[in-house]
């Protein structure tokens, strides 16, 4: 842990500008982060949720809030949701993360989008954010948010400004696969796996054709004495899955390798998936790396850390929070709420108090109104 000084999450929301102008301003903006993010523990979702939960403990809220003029109504809950500075709150946010990352050396950061569905009206498309996450840590290290999911090419290098990258592996999905995003990567001293599909067709033909002619062909005892094959094999829920990773460490002959920085070698991870009474499918994929000491064993490690992003946090944040169901859609709601929900669950995972899943621990702190303040005023 780091071993300057911190402060609690409680205190940095305290800490958050006040975007509000004028001589009406009634409530404390940390009062009304301080219930909203309460709420959302407590397995609260909406802004009319979050009065309702602040009049129900209002008793006790009273102990570590000011509530000048009691608990402030779902408008006004709406209204500063909509407005708040979002970029302000990512930093609270991120601030309050600082500490954990130095547990890790060099871990491995994934980066995908998730849209927020519920936002979207008739008028503005729905909101889209990208998110760096640290599979290692299981940490969100930053975020940026576009209009939608074709816009991700230009939110990728400014959230990659933000972070650093140096001694990390980043993997991006074939969105991010450009050569802008891969100087980005190797300038910032990290090195990258990138998806390679039909974004770029004439590489990705060349590569899987010099696979299919030089490498497989090759007996795999001897790849893998070279450390350009491994394999694994996983079972349960009624199907089987094998992953088996060949590299190609040399792209001198690739006409392509010149515009892309830091370029080493590139990966084929052939999944074979067999489900009890279905046909066995096959399914190849190709990657771009840059670390010249990469083997097969270790993409197959980090590109199944990648997944993680999916499985931990954007499959999370929609079951067990319900996002996707969520209509906040006015002005910066959805981002403020994304913000919010990525800190619940992180403040639910890192709970050792008890056990349990999320969505248990959800229910516990409905249940158990001093559990959730346990919880938060630890963090």
């Amino acid at each position: 842990m780091n071993t300057r000084e911190t402060k609690t999450f409680l205190e940095l929301l305290s800490e958050m500008p006040e975007h509000r102008k004028g001589n009406a301003i009634r409530h404390k903006l940390g009062d009304i982060l301080t219930i909203g993010i309460l709420c959302i523990l407590c397995n609260g979702e909406t802004f009319t949720g979050m009065e309702l939960f602040g009049e129900t403990h209002e008793e006790e809220l009273r102990k570590y809030l000011e509530l000048p003029y009691g608990i402030p109504s779902h408008d006004v809950f709406g209204s500063v949701f909509s407005r708040l500075d979002t970029s302000a709150l990512e930093k609270c946010f991120q601030c309050w993360l600082g500490a954990f990352r130095e547990e890790v050396v060099n871990p491995t950061i994934s980066i995908d989008g998730k849209t927020s569905r519920g936002s979207k009206t008739a008028l503005q498309r729905a909101k889209h954010i990208v998110t760096a996450y640290s599979s290692d840590l299981q940490l969100v290290l930053g975020q940026e948010t576009v209009e939608e999911k074709s816009n991700e090419i230009t939110a990728i290098p400014l959230l990659l400004e933000a972070l650093n990258l140096s001694g990390c592996t980043v993997t991006i999905d074939a969105m991010g696969t450009q050569t802008e995003i891969a100087q980005k990567i190797i300038e910032k001293g990290g090195d990258y796996i990138l998806a390679l599909k039909g974004n770029h067709p004439s590489m990705q033909e060349d590569i899987r054709f010099y696979f299919e002619q030089e490498i497989l062909p090759q007996p795999k005892q001897t790849l893998k004495a070279k450390e350009q094959y491994a394999n694994t094999l996983e079972k349960g829920h009624g199907r089987i899955e094998g992953r088996a990773c060949y590299l190609l460490n040399d792209l001198s002959w690739l006409e392509d390798k010149v515009h892309w920085a830091g370029l080493h070698g590139a990966a084929l991870i052939r999944t074979r998936r067999e489900v009890i009474g279905q046909e066995a499918s096959v399914t190849d994929r190709l990657y771009l790396y840059s670390n010249p000491d990469m083997t097969a064993k270790r993409v197959l490690q980090i590109q199944r850390s990648h997944w993680a992003i999916e499985n931990q946090l954007h499959w999370m944040l929609d079951v067990c929070f319900h996002e996707d169901n969520a209509r906040a859609r006015t002005g910066n709601a959805a981002i403020a709420l994304n913000i919010l929900r990525k800190c619940a669950l992180h403040l639910l995972k890192g709970d050792s108090s008890v056990k349990g899943s999320v969505t248990s621990k959800r229910l516990r702190c409905a249940w158990d109104f001093q559990f959730a303040l346990n919880i938060i005023s630890s963090a």
